[in-house]
């Protein structure tokens, strides 16, 4: 993420129910990377957070030329370098009870490889909305990137990690929507 940062305090943000509507209101599902559309569905459904973006994360390589690719990567030796467009979500945070334990379980989706996953803010949405947090799977060289070019195995690599990282966040939400 371009203006990715650390970790921000909480503030009050007397408006967070109206732009948590808002925000619901112009979410377009059809536009959303379809592996992660029922995480997304999720999300909507805690009332102490809203998702601002996301992205399943893809990776462009030769042969595959589609921008939203969500295909596994193959091994081959054909492929030397992948262009990876970052996995991540940003979630507008309520500060609250509920909020800020929400908070402090995605804090600890990074331990499944905190070289290639960060959890912090970013400055433009931040600049938009208050307790705006956003958790991505990149590179750490490249956590301020969108993407990133990068060798065929590594990229093999951060498939993997991506596709535990929604696993981890579809484990942590799921768990909440369905208590």
């Amino acid at each position: 993420m371009e203006t990715f940062t650390k970790i921000k305090e909480f503030e009050k943000n007397p408006n967070y129910h109206k732009q948590r509507q808002k925000s619901i209101n112009n979410l377009n599902i059809d536009i959303i990377d379809k592996p992660i559309i029922n995480l997304i569905k999720w999300f909507l459904e805690l009332p102490y957070c809203f998702t601002l973006q996301s992205c399943y994360g893809h990776f462009v390589y030769n042969g595959q030329r589609n921008t939203y690719n969500i295909d596994k990567i193959p091994v081959s030796e054909n492929i030397k370098s992948v262009e990876y467009r970052i996995a991540y979500i940003a979630l507008c945070i309520q500060n609250s009870k509920s909020g800020r334990k929400l908070f402090e379980e995605l804090s600890i989706v990074p331990q499944i490889d905190r070289k290639y996953i960060q959890f912090g803010c970013a400055q433009w949405f931040w600049e938009r909305q208050v307790n705006s947090f956003a958790l991505q799977v990149e590179p750490e060289r490249y956590s301020t990137k969108d993407n990133a070019f990068i060798e065929h195995e590594e990229a093999l690599h951060i498939e993997i990690i991506r596709n535990k990282f929604f696993e981890r966040l579809k484990d942590i939400i799921q768990n909440k929507v369905t208590n």
